[in-house]
């Protein structure tokens, strides 16, 4: 028998198709290889970055201590016989302190050298030593050895941030002081200390006594009343959006417009605050009640574009067995539905928060940007936060404000990571797979 004709191209078809199938497979190898790369290129600048904040930022946590035999005299203080809390409050420790430089130096004679002496400590020595007799006075007519704050400039030398090997005009630190220092050092007066005035204090236009116990109090406030207001509006709207509100061009409008309000520039927000909330309204400037309405407004869409998702998200079974065994439509949502839906409503209000904590634009134009030494104590009173306080820290011409803005940045990205933490949690821990 003879073999039956094969048309002229059947042989070569498996070849083709094994030849598509490679040409697939190293299509896919080779998207899959872009994906690793983009992936370790983002890890890799995400390293980068925060190793360079961590390793400028982490020697702001520590500070330079310089010791002194401080002979706490009345007469050199110039106290009265029987000296009441307002007679130790108003001594002169100044004069104490320099007394003490001039002791532990005594071949220092030039003025402008006894000046240089001087700078070796912070400007807040005498009030260290005022707030040690106010809580002791039974300290009077002592002698101890006290630790004092270094000045900026000498402790970032300390710290190897400003160079010994340069000429002394190029250095703010000069050879004298450099010379002193090592000599305190040699005698065991110089020691690394705990740097708690970071966290203890407002901020300071001298860099070694400057904190950020205000702004974290007035971003704590600002929150606050951030959270105060956009959960429960957005939370509200949510449900009524989703479950109530009839489909029709009007709801069309203004679901279109909560998804345009999410995306538009935050400072906008700002400048709405600065408008109807200082300007019309007459609201205290640069107040974390200012600051959190803006915040608010800026969260809200948000808060409602993540609940109306939660929502959704529940069973439509749940409606309706709840409707089946008498429910009223009121009773189904805010029994079944909205508890259901509430991990997701909490994380999207947690993102939302997380998302306020960063934001600067806003409260810069309400006045936030304000030199702030005291701690707020309410919500009315002049205040800063810590995103702000990073910009102007940035902005500062002391090369010591450099890695205290480091610090910040820390301290900063800890309380966000600390958020989206809790939001992870809770959504493990509360939600229910369907």
């Amino acid at each position: 028998m003879t073999d039956v004709a094969q048309p002229p191209g059947a042989l070569r078809k498996p070849d083709l198709s094994k030849a598509f199938l490679r040409k697939r497979y190293r299509a896919e190898a080779r998207f899959r290889a872009y994906g690793i790369a983009a992936i370790v290129t983002a890890l890799t600048v995400l390293a980068l970055l925060l190793g360079s904040i961590v390793s400028t930022g982490m020697s702001a946590f520590v500070r330079t201590e310089i010791a002194l035999n401080i002979n706490f005299d009345p007469e050199k203080l110039e106290l009265p016989q029987s000296p009441g809390r307002d007679d130790l409050s108003n001594a002169n420790y100044r004069a104490v302190v320099i007394a003490a430089l001039r002791d532990r130096f005594p071949e220092v004679s030039n003025r402008r050298d006894r000046r240089s002496l001087t700078n070796l400590l912070s400007d807040a020595a005498p009030f260290q030593l005022r707030d040690l007799v106010v809580t002791n006075p039974d300290i009077l007519g002592t002698t101890k050895k006290i630790w004092f704050i270094a000045a900026a400039d000498i402790d970032s030398l300390s710290k190897g941030q400003i160079p010994r090997d340069v000429p002394e005009s190029n250095r703010r630190v000069k050879d004298n002081q450099i010379g002193w220092l090592d000599s305190l050092d040699a005698a065991g007066n110089v020691r690394r200390a705990f740097n708690t005035t970071f966290f203890t204090a407002g901020d300071s236009s001298e860099p070694e006594l400057a904190g950020i116990l205000g702004a974290a109090v007035g971003s704590a406030l600002t929150l606050l009343v951030t959270l105060l207001a956009s959960f429960p509006i957005g939370v509200m709207a949510a449900v009524y959006l989703e479950e109530f509100a009839p489909k029709n061009r009007w709801t069309d409008l203004i679901e279109v417009n909560i998804n345009n309000l999410a995306a538009v520039p935050s400072i906008v927000f700002g400048l709405l605050g600065l408008a109807v909330f200082l300007n019309f309204f007459g609201l205290p400037r640069s107040a974390p009640l200012v600051g959190g309405m803006v915040l608010a407004l800026m969260t809200m869409p948000t808060i409602i574009i993540a609940g109306r998702a939660a929502l959704k998200a529940v069973p439509p079974s749940i409606r309706e067995a709840a409707l089946g065994i008498g429910a009223s439509k009121l009773q189904t949502v805010t029994h079944h539905v909205l508890p259901l839906a509430m991990p997701g409503v909490l994380t999207g209000t947690i993102i939302g928060m997380a998302r306020a904590l960063g934001e600067t634009a806003p409260l810069l134009m309400i006045g936030m940007v304000a030199f702030i030494v005291d701690v707020p104590h309410g919500f009315t009173d002049p205040a800063t936060v810590l995103p702000v306080q990073v910009y102007r820290w940035a902005d500062a011409a002391e090369r010591a404000f450099v890695e205290r803005t480091s610090a910040a940045i820390l301290v900063l990205l800890a309380f966000l990571v600390a958020m989206n933490l809790a939001a992870v949690l809770l959504r493990r821990k509360f939600e229910r797979r369907w």
